[in-house]
């Protein structure tokens, strides 16, 4: 029953490739139980063992480790974004900062810059710090 393990990765290839259309991680875990199943044939040549393996790792993927995982990707844990640890920097007033002009110096580059107040006006060597950035605009703030 050497062919056991090679049907069993095969199992474990075209779950995973399934779940690429899933995105739900169910798949996954089942093409890990899948996985340790192929071990399990490499070691014993008993057909059940190799389903009980399937069944009990799978099982223990979908309750131990798909959880975690799910909850690590909608809480969005990671690195920022390299523009959200823009906001809150300080930055020196270039060209005058008004409605729909300016340009200031962050972090060692010119960028596009508005006041976050349309009717403020910033002149140049003002300090001021960002606010957020809007596409390739840095929205600043005097008086933080």
């Amino acid at each position: 029953m050497q062919w056991v393990p090679l049907i069993w990765l095969a199992v474990a290839l075209a779950l995973a490739g399934a779940e690429a259309l899933t995105g739900d991680l169910f798949l996954l875990m089942l093409s890990g139980g899948a996985l340790a199943a192929a071990g399990s044939a490499l070691v014993f040549d008993e057909l059940w063992i190799d389903g009980a393996v399937f069944a009990v790792a799978s099982i223990l993927l979908l309750v131990l480790v798909r959880p975690a995982i799910k909850h690590r990707f909608i809480q969005g844990r990671g690195l920022p974004e390299p523009v959200k640890a823009l906001e809150g920097k300080s930055a020196v007033v270039l060209d005058k900062v008004a409605r729909h002009e300016g340009q200031v110096k962050l972090e060692g580059e010119v960028w596009t810059a508005r006041p976050l107040n349309d009717d403020d006006v910033y002149e140049p060597g003002d300090h001021v710090t960002v606010m957020h950035i809007d596409g390739a605009t840095a929205v600043v703030f005097k008086g933080l």
